[in-house]
């Protein structure tokens, strides 16, 4: 019944918060207050740590879904707060179906009520509001602006609404002003969107690209650990490219700015993508950017955002080769840029030169103690697949030679029990192991790696012989039978009484 009434259950709520956030959530029931249950949606407020704000969503495409302002909640998590006001929705079911009739209700005579002011009444309505709200003010005096062609207020006031100083008590914005701050620039992204619809899409270029300098500059600033103020910064982005798209600025000066974007300015803040401004380029803009992108990488090929800018275009054109050129200018030695290429070259279909360059990044990197997983599994998984299990066996043992670690011990030991031949393999990789932790020094890893894989065999008894002097307090600790063995009082061989060590 309670499912018919508000189109979810208990065990839609345990699914989206999970176990930990719904057990706790169980603990807020009683700080719910505030409940409005409208047609599709629910607001109610929890006293938590602090009083946070929260609209759980019904139905729809998406089902249920909740918003909090905590900081979990802001992070896309259906929170404990959620949790509370999704089961006190539950337990007043029955009045939902009232609560809505009455929603409606409300909402119907306070358009009617509207409607039936007048202008003067009106007027004096939004007068007193603007008067008790900031933010609404801020926000009407921009539109105000607009509509008078007032660019010199409209400027002031958009870099009024970027400027993070007043949210930087102590120098920089704190992670708890970062909302806040992130509310401001998405309001300066709407007024540079009123501008544009408003006939002056030039302009709204010129201030958006001003409010993205400030942005940058002060980014280094700023506790964005949510993020909140990097998707602010996109909507100014997108207010930006929109302008761009009705105002048709010349493509060379765009391609200028957007690679200065990506390079300088905007690097961090914004995930701006000047393919999105594809169109707007045309052929002369995208060959501005091309030529600007070759001239970035040779100046400073190591740079991240330069080979990511010139990785980005080249993609695009849909030149694997010259993809395939442009990363083997600059192969990491973990192996990594190998495994892009592969991936590139299977994607179009060119699966022996994949597996061709795979295996150059084997070979590459075989004396590397750490190498991309990703590469050795790609290899092993097609060399598998063609039946090829001695080559995989081989590829695992050659990097448990150059790895020593439990974890390569094991895909060996998988690959060799796979092409049963592992009695052999184990007794040569035991064999490595002792070496190496009876080398000078205990070699590079010492014995508790050889005591680890003799664990994780099963093979008590042999990491108990192997122990002494080798075995380190956590694996000691970490199997019963070493514990006891270790505490087990044992017979002397000079007294006829037991002895502990």
């Amino acid at each position: 019944m309670a499912r018919k009434a508000v189109g979810f259950g208990e065990d839609d709520v345990r699914v989206l918060a999970g176990a930990r956030s719904f057990q706790r959530g169980l603990g807020y029931l009683d700080a719910v207050s505030g409940l409005e249950v409208g047609d599709g949606s629910v607001t109610a407020v929890v006293q938590g740590t602090d009083v946070y704000e929260v609209e759980l969503t019904l139905g729809g495409d998406d089902g249920l879904s909740g918003w909090c302002d905590c900081p979990y909640g802001q992070e896309g998590n259906f929170c404990k707060h959620c949790v509370a006001v999704g089961l006190t929705v539950l337990r007043r079911a029955r009045t939902i179906p009232r609560q809505r009739a009455a929603a409606r209700a409300r909402a119907s005579g306070l358009e009617a009520w509207l409607t039936a002011l007048s202008r003067d009444e009106l007027l004096a309505l939004v007068r007193e509001q603007i008067a008790e709200d900031r933010g609404l003010r801020r926000r009407l005096e921009l539109r105000a602006a607009a509509a008078r062609t007032d660019l010199g207020t409209v400027r002031e006031r958009i870099l009024a609404l970027i400027d993070p100083r007043p949210f930087a008590r102590y120098g920089y914005v704190e992670y708890a002003d970062a909302p806040g701050y992130a509310q401001q620039v998405a309001e300066a992204a709407a007024a540079l969107g009123a501008l544009t619809a408003g006939g002056q899409a030039a302009q709204a270029i010129g201030l958006a690209e001003e409010a993205l300098r400030v942005l940058g500059e002060a980014y280094e600033e700023i506790d964005d650990s949510d993020g909140v103020v990097g998707q602010a910064a996109d909507t100014v982005v997108e207010a930006h490219r929109e302008a761009c798209g009705v105002a048709r600025p010349g493509p060379e000066r765009l391609a200028e700015w957007l690679v200065g974007q990506v390079l300088g300015d905007g690097r961090g803040v914004t995930d701006l993508d000047p393919l999105d401004y594809a169109e707007v380029l045309g052929p002369n803009g995208l060959a501005r950017l091309q030529q600007l992108a070759a001239e970035a990488r040779r100046r400073k090929p190591s740079g991240w955002a330069e080979r990511y800018l010139m990785e980005r275009l080249v993609k695009a054109e849909g030149d694997v080769d010259a993809l395939v050129a442009l990363y083997a200018q600059d192969l990491d030695p973990s192996g990594a840029t190998h495994m892009r290429i592969a991936e590139e070259l299977e994607s179009a279909g060119r699966v022996d030169e994949a597996l061709t360059w795979a295996e150059r990044g084997i070979r590459d990197c075989a004396a590397e103690t750490c190498i991309d997983g990703r590469l050795v599994d790609y290899v092993c998984a097609r060399y598998a697949k063609a039946g090829r299990s001695a080559d995989v066996v081989g590829v695992r043992r050659d990097r448990f030679h150059a790895e020593r670690s439990l974890a390569a011990y094991q895909q060996l030991r998988s690959a060799a029990q796979a092409a049963q031949c592992w009695e052999a393999e184990r007794v040569a990789a035991l064999a490595v192991l002792r070496e190496d932790a009876r080398g000078e020094r205990g070699g590079r890893y010492g014995g508790p790696v050889l005591i680890d894989t003799l664990l994780d065999d099963g093979d008590v008894d042999a990491a108990w012989r192997e122990a002494t002097g080798l075995a380190d307090d956590r694996q000691w600790d970490s199997s019963p039978t070493c514990r006891a063995r270790r505490t087990r009082p044992r017979r002397s061989r000079y007294t006829c009484g037991w002895s502990n060590g």
